[in-house]
C-alpha cells in the first residue's frame, strides 16, 4: 500500500487478490493520510481472513439468531426474547439507545398484567446481547451500559396453610404429593428435588443431604427429616439413582401435574415455589432463628463481613426440624378437631398467628444429641454441641 499526492490531496493504492484499487484520503496532511492508510490496511486484512467486521446495521431479530446458534442462550434470555423481538426484531442494533429502551419499558407497563420485575429482566437480557454483540465485533460500545432499571416492589410470598396444604394431598397423584411433603418439610427447590440422588440420603441418620443447587451454598448443604419426610423416604423403593421417578424414568415437569391437582383441590393458586416460602415462615413462627433458616434453605450470606464467622452446626438444624415436627404435628390434630364446626373469624386468626417460644424448647434435644452420639461411635465427626451465647461487653 503506496501514498501518491494528487493536487493537495493524498491517494492510496493497493493491491487485494491481484485487484489494483486506489481511493482518496481526502486531506492535504500526510500524517493523517498515513493513518488512514494504516486503517484500510486493517480492514483488507480483517476481510482477507474473514474475521468479523462492525455491523451496527444488522437487525436485532438476526442478532438474536446468531446468539442462539452460538449456543449462548439460557432458558430466562429465551423466554424474554418473544416479548423483545415483538419490539426490536427489524430495528439495526446500531439504532437501539436508552431512548427506546425507556419506549419499550413503557409500552411494556401499559400492557396488560404488565409489573416492574419482568420489565426490569427484558431491558437486562437486551443489554446482555448488547454485550455479546461487542465481543464479536458487530458493536463498538454498548448503548445501554448505563440504563437505570425500575426500583422493583417487593413480591407478595403466599403461605399455604394447614387446612390447603392437606387439600392440595388429597389431589395430588402419588409422584407429586411425595414431592410437596419433602418441599414443605425440607424447603428444597424443584430442581433440588427432582436431582435427589438416593446416595445422599442418610435414613439411619435422618439426613438428606442436597445432590444439586442453582447456588453454590445450596449444594451439599444437610437437612435433616421430619418424621413424615422420614417415613416417606423410608418406604419409597430404591429402583433407580434418583429418588423421585415416574414410571422408572427421570422427571423433568411437574407443571401439568401441579395445575391439575390445584384445580382438583378448588384453592387458591400458588407456585410450587411457594411452598419453599411455606417452610421458610414455618420456622419463623416457631422461633427458628435467621442463619439457621438460610443454612436450611442453602440461602447465601451475602457480602456480610461477618457470615464467614457464623457456622451453624447440625444441632441446631435438628433442633429447628423437630420445632416444625412439632408445629406440623399441633397444626394437624388442631385442623382434624375443628373439621366440620367452623371457626370464628378471631380463633382462625389467632390460630394462624401462633409463635411458639424459643424457651418452649432446649437448643439441643435429647434425640438431636443421641443421633450426635451414634455418629461419634461411628467414627464420624462431632458437629458440636448447643451454640455458646454471645457475650455482650467490651467485645474483648
Amino acid at each position: 500500500m503506496s501514498l501518491m499526492k494528487r493536487g493537495r490531496i493524498w491517494w492510496a493504492f493497493f493491491y487485494i487478490d491481484g485487484v489494483r484499487h486506489q481511493i482518496s484520503t481526502r486531506t492535504p496532511n500526510r500524517r493523517d493520510a498515513e493513518r488512514i492508510v494504516e486503517q484500510l490496511r486493517r480492514d483488507a486484512v480483517l476481510g482477507r481472513h474473514t474475521l468479523t467486521r462492525l455491523d451496527p446495521a444488522l437487525t436485532f431479530g438476526a442478532l438474536v439468531a446468531r446468539f442462539i446458534a452460538a449456543g449462548e442462550s439460557k432458558p430466562h434470555h429465551r423466554d424474554r426474547f418473544t416479548s423483545l423481538l415483538s419490539y426490536f426484531a427489524d430495528m439495526p442494533i446500531g439504532q437501539i439507545t436508552k431512548a427506546s429502551a425507556r419506549e419499550y419499558r413503557q409500552a411494556r407497563l401499559a400492557a396488560p398484567h404488565g409489573s416492574d420485575a419482568p420489565v426490569n429482566r427484558d431491558p437486562r437480557v437486551l443489554r446482555h446481547l448488547l454485550y455479546w454483540a461487542m465481543d464479536e465485533g458487530l458493536l463498538e460500545a454498548n448503548p445501554l451500559a448505563r440504563l437505570r432499571l425500575v426500583r422493583e416492589r417487593p413480591p407478595q410470598r403466599p403461605v399455604l396453610h394447614v387446612e390447603e396444604e392437606q387439600r392440595l394431598m388429597a389431589a395430588a397423584p402419588a409422584h407429586l404429593k411425595d414431592l410437596i411433603v419433602l418441599a414443605l418439610d425440607t424447603g428444597m427447590r424443584r430442581g433440588e428435588l427432582l436431582h435427589q440422588r438416593w446416595e445422599h440420603v442418610d435414613l439411619t441418620r435422618r439426613l438428606l443431604a442436597v445432590t444439586q443447587s442453582k447456588t453454590a451454598g445450596g449444594e451439599g448443604r444437610e437437612i435433616p427429616l421430619t418424621t413424615r419426610a422420614y417415613a416417606l423416604l423410608a418406604r419409597r423403593a430404591h429402583e433407580s439413582d434418583l429418588v423421585f421417578t415416574y414410571h422408572d424414568h427421570p422427571i423433568g415437569t411437574i407443571k401439568t401435574a401441579w395445575k391439575s391437582t390445584l384445580r382438583r383441590a378448588s384453592i387458591r393458586h400458588v407456585r410450587f415455589h411457594d411452598l419453599r416460602h411455606t417452610f421458610n415462615t414455618r420456622l419463623l413462627e416457631v422461633g427458628v432463628l435467621q442463619e439457621v433458616r438460610k443454612a436450611l434453605m442453602g440461602h447465601s450470606s451475602g457480602a456480610n463481613v461477618h457470615a464467614r464467622y457464623t457456622h451453624i452446626e447440625l444441632p441446631l438444624t435438628r433442633d429447628a426440624i423437630q420445632r416444625l415436627d412439632h408445629w406440623l404435628e399441633t397444626h394437624s390434630q388442631t385442623n382434624t378437631h375443628t373439621n366440620g364446626h367452623p371457626q370464628r373469624k378471631e380463633d382462625q386468626h389467632d390460630s394462624s398467628q401462633v409463635r411458639v417460644s424459643e424457651e418452649q424448647y432446649s437448643p439441643v434435644c435429647p434425640d438431636a444429641q443421641a443421633l450426635e452420639e451414634e455418629d461419634a461411635d461411628r467414627g464420624l465427626p462431632r458437629t458440636g454441641g448447643q451454640a455458646a451465647p454471645a457475650h455482650r461487653g467490651n467485645g474483648k
